[in-house]
């Protein structure tokens, strides 16, 4: 977690100066090296460490893939697009638990990780030798040009303490326009609220549902529900979305209703005594709840200009993990070794859907503007009036410098 925290804003802003697919092979050659190191590690901390560079591969993934996707989608396919990528998440836990069980009992749990490094060589390799298709919002053809330009005319190297400030500067303005955008800032903390009581039921809710209907296999029901729901409603909610009409307003309302309504069924299915009534409720509870993500993505990509895309999603990612499953899970535990009651735990627990589904009712009733295309006409008139400064000074050679590149 801590890897991927750090990582995100990093990758989202290397975007505006780096192709986003070579960042991505960066990204993922950075986490075949941690997972192979994780298989030759020889102590607590050394695993540690590769972990931790895990998250950092990973990040490049979170703020540049939904971007890209996207980009490429069929306008009325967009959120559907954007819901099959998400749900490869509960799907690739499945998996995960299904491939480390199977190798690490036949192998060993270090064949576990260095199988994982050869099945995602082949991307790495790609990420470097694919044609990288441009992201909208982002012209990197041109700056390459132009630095070539500034190397070929004899302009003196810039500092590294130069660059990194202009950086700095750069993420500091794009930061404020993110945390004035009142769109962005409402759909962030109802995802906060939503991933505090997600990241609990992860962690806790096979213990309370031992504790509570004395399961056996607590861990195989509570995992089996939460691997089906999360597969099914996540691509659910993006057809739902599409088939509305994907619309920043439509998304909320899709969000605070199936929230609400996933709210509902959810404490209803922890009041019950039956286990099978339970389980029946709450799966359809957990199949309603987990159909935001396609909707709650699709706001974050289209309430900001296209080139701060990237650091939308980063900011996002950071967010809800600090805010929300992080800290839920031990203040979770404390709260019932306070009260000492699973019940009652569970239900003020799940409560805390309804104030994300209320935070994300707001949404509908604010001004916005889905600004995917906003972006492009600058880009067009921009070209235009590069164009018409090189043929205006052909006949003067005038030295590039760092400060006309930015």
């Amino acid at each position: 977690m801590v890897g991927l925290l750090v990582s995100s804003p990093i990758f989202a802003s290397l975007a505006k100066s780096v192709n986003p697919f070579r960042l991505i092979g960066v990204g993922l050659s950075v986490w075949t090296l941690a997972v192979t190191g994780c298989g030759f590690s020889f102590n607590f901390w050394s695993i540690i460490i590769c972990r931790m560079l895990v998250g950092v591969g990973e990040a490049s993934f979170i703020s540049l893939a939904a971007p890209f996707i996207d980009d490429n989608a069929p306008p009325p396919q967009k959120t559907a697009w954007l819901s099959i990528f998400y749900m490869c998440i509960p799907s690739g836990y499945a998996l995960g638990y299904v491939y480390g069980g199977l190798v690490g009992t036949r192998l060993s749990w270090r064949a576990a990780f260095w199988g994982e490094a050869i099945l995602m060589l082949p991307f790495v390799i790609l990420g470097f030798v694919v044609k990288p298709l441009q992201m909208r919002g982002f012209k990197h053809d041109e700056s390459k040009v132009a630095v070539s330009q500034v190397r070929g005319s004899g302009a003196s190297e810039i500092k590294v303490a130069t660059k990194i400030k202009k950086h700095l500067s750069r993420f500091m303005k794009d930061m404020k326009e993110l945390l004035v955008d009142k769109v962005y800032i409402v759909n962030v903390l109802g995802y906060v609220a939503y991933t505090f009581v997600i990241g609990a039921y992860s962690y806790w809710g096979p213990k309370a549902g031992y504790n509570i209907y004395h399961m056996n296999n607590a861990d195989m029901m509570f995992g089996g529900v939460t691997i089906v729901c999360g597969v099914l409603g996540t691509v659910a909610g993006g057809f739902v979305l599409d088939y509305m009409s994907n619309t920043i307003s439509n998304a909320f309302k899709l969000l605070a209703t199936t929230t609400f309504i996933g709210a509902i069924l959810c404490f209803g299915a922890f009041c019950l005594k039956n286990t099978y009534g339970f389980l029946a409720l709450f799966a359809v509870g957990q199949l309603l709840v987990f159909a935001i993500q396609g909707p709650v993505n699709y706001v974050c990509l289209h309430c900001v200009k296209p080139s701060l895309r990237p650091l939308s999603m980063a900011i996002s990612t950071v967010a809800i993990h600090i805010f929300g499953d992080v800290p839920s899970s031990p203040l979770v535990g404390v709260l019932q070794d306070h009260i000492k009651n699973w019940r009652s735990t569970a239900l003020i627990l799940t409560s805390i859907f309804v104030p994300a589904a209320a935070i994300w009712f707001i949404g509908i009733f604010l001004y916005s503007v889905d600004r995917y295309s906003e972006e492009s006409e600058n880009q067009i008139s921009t070209t235009q009036v590069e164009e018409k400064k090189t043929e205006s000074t052909d006949s003067v050679a005038e030295p590039v410098t760092y400060s006309t590149l930015v």
